[in-house]
């Protein structure tokens, strides 16, 4: 089944996941690490996006943000192509680096903000990257340091994260005993994606659900209640909401396609036979901007359906010149 297209909308907070591809490193040294930083900070300066906490692990990274201005898919795509250009010419690499896309969860904040917050900034020491508290408390390369005031990092959103831990006198110090006491919970893979079991907290609260005949409502890209799911689902705009649909169906690139060929006067044939007739290369930019920026496939998914290369289909979604979405999307 095609995977699901990503939720976002200006002010949702997102817990984002990278990692390198066969599990290999993603940062060898603190230039690298430096690199991926101040790609980071530019999209904060830039009103892209908050963030609240961050990690940078040998062969991963954690994100905890929320999207302002401008679409994750399009800020993490401004750091991540930036990042591995980067990467491979300093490391005299080819290829990719990152393991298919990255991941990201919708969060319910006011039930999960201070969580991932701790849960995120824990990772150096649970790695034995530090070796306690102390040290994670001066380590560069998470957003820890920056709550604890003891390295300066003006696009980090620490204000915000400090105001869930009271009067402004006993900020710090409550955010650090909320850390240290998350130390002994160990690692928590319920704070890691969606679904029913995680935002429930286990299968046994599920199971206790089902007992009393309760439904729930539930998205394994979002982690919150039932409430939340849908609010979030039906918040978004009409098309989006067509295509993440909680049964986690969405429209076929195929179905799209038919429509497009039909609203050009081309064939399927054509579509797909590397014509450049000018038609034809209109109809693919349409196919291609709908599929990547409204309905969540990759580049290089379009790319294998239409026969084209993945630079095609990416020049294709760059030119932003948005198709008539609603009218094609009303035919399907």
């Amino acid at each position: 089944m095609p995977r699901l297209a990503r939720l976002d909308a200006p002010g949702i907070l997102h817990h984002v996941m990278g990692r390198g591809i066969e599990r290999k490193g993603i940062f060898f040294n603190d230039t690298d690490r430096t690199d991926f930083i101040d790609r980071l900070a530019a999209l904060c300066e830039e009103g892209a996006m908050d963030v609240y906490a961050w990690v940078l692990m040998p062969n991963h990274f954690h994100l905890l943000c929320k999207t302002c201005n401008r679409p994750l898919s399009s800020s993490m795509r401004k750091i991540l192509t930036g990042y591995v250009v980067n990467f491979n010419r300093r490391h005299r690499r080819y290829g990719h680096l990152f393991q298919n896309r990255y991941k990201s969860i919708v969060c319910q904040e006011d039930r999960y903000l201070k969580e991932l917050v701790r849960y995120i900034h824990l990772n150096l020491l649970r790695a034995g990257l530090v070796k306690d508290i102390l040290e994670l408390n001066q380590s560069p390369w998470s957003g820890h340091s920056a709550l604890m005031g003891k390295v300066k990092r003006k696009w980090q959103n620490s204000k915000y994260v400090l105001s869930f831990f009271g009067q402004n006198r006993y900020r710090r110090r409550n955010y650090r005993r909320y850390v240290q006491k998350g130390v002994a919970l160990g690692r928590r893979p319920e704070l890691v994606g969606g679904g029913l079991v995680r935002s429930l907290g286990g299968w046994s609260e599920v199971l206790a659900l089902r007992a009393r005949g309760e439904k729930q409502r539930f998205d394994q890209r979002i982690l919150g209640d039932s409430e939340f799911v849908q609010d979030v689902v039906s918040g978004l705009d009409d098309l989006v909401k067509k295509n993440l649909r909680l049964s986690g169906q969405r429209i076929d690139i195929a179905a799209l396609a038919q429509q497009v060929c039909k609203k050009h006067n081309i064939s399927l044939g054509e579509l797909r036979s590397g014509s450049r007739r000018w038609d034809v290369a209109k109809a693919r930019g349409s196919i291609s901007w709908i599929a990547v920026k409204e309905l969540g496939y990759s580049g290089a998914d379009v790319a294998r359906y239409l026969g084209v290369t993945n630079s095609c289909v990416t020049r294709f979604v760059a030119s932003g010149q948005k198709p008539d979405v609603d009218d094609l999307i009303k035919k399907l």
